[in-house]
């Protein structure tokens, strides 16, 4: 029999029927209630972790170095358009970034390490982490103690903007890390006709817009990779009325932890100077998200030769620029303890393989499922499928 089709085939179904029941973050019951049932039928001895979370041990008493494997669990609030067999079933929430994805594979890697768990030389850790999307779930899972033992760790995720075949691992900075914030800007509102008798905030908040965009071009070094964009403007006012109030919501990217504090305070400092020369004032508030998903040397070597394995000498991508702007939080664990993460191509020229992550129209490509399972096997040392 072709048990490894036979896992492939488990595992794709999996997947669409973690699509089909997406769960936003710190709200994946029913998306642990299946990965524990799997797992249990496996006999693979799990425990809960961080709540949502669940941590799932194989070949604990062998002498090897003891690798964690991650998968992130969590969907986002966005309604589905990719009009495939398997769309979501919960309005205005979907697996629009792969993580049904990511759990199929490391499942499927879950039923191949077991009927090979005798030759595995080290423990292999699995972890299904919830809250990717922002919540600090891998944050969680270490306060919980899911390293516990652990020397190395690895993760992925899928990229549609990379070709299916092709990835980045490289050393150093892999994606960025990130921050929101939000400026309530208080004026005075009044009729449109008597501007001189109001204090504009939505005048000062466009100033505020044109202003922040030069922070990066005239108070941070060329050599910083930094990112501000302003993502809502919300003022609604009626035509013929000047609001008293204006709410600007944006996010920064960056690569040097360090500059965390010096891009908070440049926002702050920008923002509120700004707000005063048009007569308004303006309240700033920062919430720093991620840090830099920062590979380790010698694991990203790693990684990158069994990439090389897996899809060719030719599979680490030379058209795509590291590091990626968009964060991940798996750069907790990386803080922690050694390891490597890598984007891995999934686009096709397919619509559904091919828009951004995050995009409606979005589907995780399956392709990929067996792909990354021989590529994890490898990681930990375990017998490739004929």
């Amino acid at each position: 029999m072709n048990f490894w089709q036979d896992y492939i085939n488990t595992a794709v179904t999996f997947r669409r029927e973690l699509h089909r029941h997406p769960e936003l973050g710190w709200s994946e019951n029913q998306t642990a209630q299946r990965i524990r049932h799997r797992l249990t039928t496996l006999g693979i001895p799990w425990r809960e972790c961080a709540g949502t979370g669940t941590v799932a041990t194989l070949a604990s008493g062998r002498p090897g170095p003891h690798i964690a494997l991650r998968a992130d669990i969590d969907a986002l609030p966005i309604a589905e358009q990719s009009g495939v067999d398997w769309t979501s079933h919960h309005e205005g929430c979907m697996h629009a970034c792969g993580h049904d994805g990511h759990t199929a594979t490391l499942y499927n890697t879950a039923q191949w390490l077991k009927a090979h768990e005798e030759l595995l030389p080290g423990p292999v850790t699995l972890l299904f982490q919830p809250a990717e999307e922002g919540g600090h779930g891998a944050k969680r899972m270490i306060e919980d103690g899911a390293l516990e033992g652990v020397q190395k760790i690895f993760g992925w995720h899928n990229w549609p903007a990379i070709p299916l075949g092709q990835a980045v691992c490289p050393q150093g900075p892999v994606m960025a890390g990130n921050g929101v914030f939000k400026l309530d800007v208080q004026g005075a509102g009044g009729h449109s006709s008597q501007p001189e008798l109001c204090r504009d905030p939505v005048l000062a908040g466009s100033a505020i817009v044109l202003a922040l965009q030069q922070i990066v071009s005239r108070r941070l070094p060329a050599q910083s990779a930094t990112v501000i964009s302003i993502t809502s403007f919300d003022a609604k006012s009626g035509v013929t009325v000047i609001p008293d109030r204006a709410i600007l919501e944006g996010s920064y990217r960056l690569v040097d932890p360090n500059d965390q504090e010096t891009i908070a305070g440049l926002i702050k400092e920008v923002a509120e100077s700004t707000a005063r020369a048009y007569g308004v004032t303006c309240h700033v508030d920062i919430h720093p998200r991620y840090q830099p998903t920062i590979n380790h040397t010698t694991e990203a070597s790693l990684f990158r030769g069994i990439l090389k394995e897996e899809f060719g000498p030719d599979v680490i991508s030379s058209e795509v620029r590291v590091p990626i702007m968009a964060s991940e939080d798996f750069s907790y664990y990386l803080n922690e303890i050694p390891g490597a993460f890598a984007l891995i191509g999934s686009g096709t020229g397919e619509v559904r393989h091919s828009v951004p992550c995050h995009s409606p129209k979005y589907d995780f490509n399956d392709a990929l499922i067996p792909h990354v399972t021989r590529i994890f096997t490898r990681l930990v040392g375990a017998p490739l499928p004929e």
